[in-house]
């Protein structure tokens, strides 16, 4: 499949196409008011464009323990808002300190058990010029899926959820990485390259918008 900008793998990430993100989330709004928040790193491995995922030690414990996610947590009372929360996670989960100027914008709030997240969009840049420090207590494991990969139909799936012995609502998943990505993480991931990639990608699903247990 052609990369978006004419063949050009860099195209995701150029600033044309960051000024584009910008403005659209900009133009979304917020949404509502979130007690969480992640961030969603943008990067790029040896010029590929790509995005950056975690996996959550088995040692916090709870139902999203060992699972994919982006680096994120609950917001603190001394955050300001939900890219505080975001950069604040962030540095602590992988060492990383951000500005607010790699931040693009925030990605509608989401429900994930009871709570509503904010999914906040950055940009890390060349990920051979950082040192990540990830914490071993939240981390288990820190690794790249390229944007190339994300966007091929082969690696898409999607499960279904039955609820009272009834089919309840389907959720997108992401194949053939090193580890599969699905729940919230899967449901953002789709949200941000619908958001980068909009004439290549078209979300197949709806997007929560109360609780799901997934």
């Amino acid at each position: 499949m052609a990369e978006p900008g004419g063949g050009d793998p860099g195209a995701l990430l150029s600033s044309g196409s960051e000024r584009r993100c910008r403005a659209r989330l900009a133009a979304a709004g917020r949404g509502a008011a979130a007690a969480a928040a992640v961030l969603v790193p943008l990067c790029s491995v040896r010029g590929r464009p790509a995005v950056l995922f975690t996996l959550r030690s088995r040692r916090l414990g709870g139902p999203h323990s060992g699972d994919v996610s982006f680096p994120g947590g609950r917001r603190d009372p001394a955050d300001g808002d939900a890219v505080a929360t975001a950069l604040r996670e962030t540095r602590e989960e992988l060492g990383l300190a951000l500005g607010e100027p790699s931040v693009w914008g925030q990605l509608r709030t989401l429900p994930d058990r009871g709570l509503m997240v904010a999914p906040v969009v950055a940009n890390l840049g060349p990920l051979e010029n950082l040192t990540l420090a990830p914490n071993p207590d939240e981390v288990a494991e820190v690794f790249t899926l390229p944007l190339a990969h994300l966007l091929r139909e082969e690696n898409q799936g999607y499960t279904h959820f039955r609820t009272a012995g009834r089919y309840g609502y389907t959720l997108p998943v992401f194949l053939n990485g090193p580890h599969r990505v699905w729940g919230l993480t899967a449901i953002i991931t789709e949200l941000t390259l619908e958001l980068l990639a909009p004439q290549h990608y078209r979300r197949k699903t709806v997007v929560p918008a109360r609780h799901r247990s997934a």
